[in-house]
């Protein structure tokens, strides 16, 4: 599921936070960083929680957020579905490739280290 700017700042906040937040909580902390609108912060979390991204869990007459998969799992998934734009094996293979010669020695290590491969 690929993510605007919006969103992913709304799920950088969710995830960095240490229980569900309203959109008031999430507004007033995207408000510092840039002008935005009580009624846009909504509609973009509710459309995460259309998306699958976010559960909303009813409180009094609001709503709570909170994210159902963790920063990490959210990544792999964004990546799995970038190289599911590959055609084919051999487009697969060279995008991956491409990724594995930008990453830095310490990511490459922990790509090894997560195949059961040591480093050369």
């Amino acid at each position: 599921m690929a993510m605007g700017e919006l969103e992913s700042a709304v799920m950088a906040h969710l995830w960095d936070a240490e229980q569900p937040c309203t959109v008031r909580e999430v507004h007033e902390a995207l408000q510092a960083d840039r002008p935005l609108a009580y009624t846009t912060v909504m509609t973009v979390m509710d459309r995460l929680a259309k998306k699958g991204a976010v559960t909303q869990l009813r409180e009094g007459r609001a709503y709570r957020y909170a994210p159902l998969r963790s920063r990490e799992q959210t990544t792999a998934e964004l990546m799995l579905d970038a190289l599911g734009l590959s055609d084919g094996t051999d487009a697969r293979v060279a995008a991956l490739q491409h990724f594995i010669g930008r990453v830095s020695p310490a990511e490459a290590d922990a790509l090894r280290a997560a195949l059961g491969r040591p480093a050369p």
